[in-house]
């Protein structure tokens, strides 16, 4: 399951779309993202975040290339501390 969230400034959290799909296809992302566009998202003011997944950065900057990226703490935290034994 793939899932778009917008937050506004104070706070509040919105789904602005979903879809069913491996998060690792830049397809069906790129499918997703045209579709909140179409719906009347423009390029976020602030920032785009996700996890390492290929597939939505490749969909991104194909259709939302002004969006500014921050890959989520929580998934490199997990991935450095995989490394220590």
């Amino acid at each position: 399951m793939l899932v778009v969230l917008g937050a506004t400034p104070k706070g509040k959290r919105d789904l602005v779309g979903f879809q069913v799909g491996a998060r690792e296809s830049a397809q069906i992302w790129r499918e997703l993202l045209v579709d909140v566009k179409a719906k009347g998202l423009r390029v976020p003011s602030e920032i785009a975040v996700g996890d390492g997944a290929m597939g939505f950065w490749r969909a991104l900057d194909e259709v939302l290339p002004g969006a500014r990226r921050q890959r989520r703490w929580a998934n490199k935290t997990a991935n450095v501390l995989s490394k220590f034994p």
